[in-house]
């Protein structure tokens, strides 16, 4: 049951959070608990799971095909403990027990096959009213206390959560308030503050899955629409950091689509970081220079008459074929005979290694996640409990742990949900 406001006394579980991770832990814990066990999720927002909702172009990417801890950034070992607990397969099983039937696309993203990402969040919903989950909405946490006995609380209560409706005595908490990204959502980072209040430490943060802002001057806005697969690589302090490939989408402002979201972490870190990163795009992933001054040189000895567009829409749309001549200094209609050598290299340089002018990245509001958070050696991977603080648990986000895009990061919330809540009254 979903109150507006609601004022509560004592709990035997809190969940401070009510995104995906956060309703997957109360999920979990209702069904370990012992009967008539009390559970309450406290969140800020007046709905929960605006993240959610607004996942997957509105349709919810729960999780992808395959999922390996060389998807995420942190701590390898304890990231592959905590993937195994609770894998791809128990996902679709979960989903599915809850009413949820998930396809696959070729694309290896596991989606609802009614395509709709509400219908995602009422299960999760449903499933917690089933198992008499209190969700409490309107109630922004400000506080947990650790409570000492001598200061006669009951010796099962452990800590005093002071939130926006009251205060809530509970033996057990876990905290799911998630990163940066999306603050619009509740999702600010202020949970990290009550977490190092405890003791515990949080790395700097960071904007990751980003779209990214490029400099006026870049041909980006006579795209905006356009789709393409390309080879991107971040340099930073003359090293490079990230090389991938995948699909790059021109938009007004800059560049999104999956390859680039991806390759933002490591431009957002090395950028805040002062190693004034470098973007390298190659528009024919997999091919160099040379290869692509042989194709060239082959193709305009052929047809010697046809001009350079027609040449170079071969491997290009049109309009990307006029962006790249154009931004080489070559004229679109230029007829191949007539390409000088060094006009040649200059077009070829353009299109295996162009370097995109990143301004900045979009802002916390377009990051669909968040790099950094509390370090993964500080909670045990078999429970999520803290090792600082006995009875204290965390999941999803809030982690210093984050997904490439796909499903990735909504998975690490389902398997950090499911131990955190699974081992919380079993400790």
């Amino acid at each position: 049951m979903e109150t507006d406001r609601m004022e509560t006394d004592r709990a035997d579980l809190a969940i401070v959070g009510g995104g995906a991770a956060g309703l997957a832990a109360a999920i979990f814990a209702a069904e370990a608990a012992p009967a008539g066990a009390r559970i309450v999720v406290l969140d800020g927002a007046k709905t929960l799971g605006a993240k959610i909702l607004v996942a997957g172009g509105g349709r919810c990417n729960v999780t992808h095909q395959h999922v390996h801890p060389k998807d995420f950034n942190g701590t390898q070992n304890i990231i592959r403990n905590v993937l195994a607990a609770f894998d791809v397969a128990a996902t679709v099983r979960w989903f599915a027990s809850m009413g949820v039937d998930l396809k696959c696309e070729p694309t290896g993203k596991l989606f609802p096959v009614a395509n709709s990402a509400r219908v995602v969040l009422q299960a999760l919903l449903n499933r917690c009213a089933e198992l008499n989950v209190i969700l409490q909405t309107s109630s922004r946490v400000s506080a947990i206390i650790r409570l000492e006995n001598d200061l006669g609380a009951d010796k099962l209560d452990k800590f005093r959560i002071e939130h926006a409706c009251g205060a809530l005595r509970c033996d057990r908490v876990i905290v799911a308030t998630g990163g940066r990204s999306l603050p619009k959502s509740g999702s600010d980072g202020s949970g990290w503050a009550i977490l190092r209040h405890l003791g515990h430490t949080v790395t700097p943060s960071y904007a990751a899955l980003v779209p990214l802002v490029l400099s006026p001057q870049m041909f980006h806005a006579q795209l905006a629409g356009v789709s393409q697969d390309v080879e991107l690589s971040v340099f930073a302090s003359g090293k490079r950091i990230d090389h991938r490939t995948g699909s790059l989408l021109w938009t007004h402002f800059g560049v999104s689509g999956p390859v680039v979201m991806d390759a933002s972490r490591h431009w957002t870190v090395a950028h805040e970081l002062g190693a004034e990163p470098v973007l390298r795009c190659n528009f024919l992933p997999g091919e160099d220079f040379e290869q692509v001054e042989r194709w060239l040189i082959q193709r305009t000895s052929e047809r010697p008459k046809a001009a350079m567009r027609t040449h170079l829409a071969e491997r290009f749309t049109e309009r990307v074929a006029d962006a790249l001549l154009r931004y080489a200094g070559i004229d679109p209609l230029l007829v191949g005979s007539q390409l000088s050598r060094d006009a040649r290299r200059a077009l070829i340089h353009t299109i295996t290694g162009l370097v995109l002018p990143v301004a900045e990245h979009r802002g916390w509001n377009f990051a669909e996640v968040t790099a950094g958070g509390v370090p993964l050696s500080e909670i045990d991977y078999r429970t999520m409990q803290s090792r600082k603080i006995p009875g204290l648990y965390l999941a999803g986000e809030v982690l210093d742990c984050d997904g490439r895009i796909g499903g990735f990061n909504f998975q690490w919330a389902w398997a950090t949900g499911y131990l955190a809540g699974q081992r919380c009254f079993k400790e």
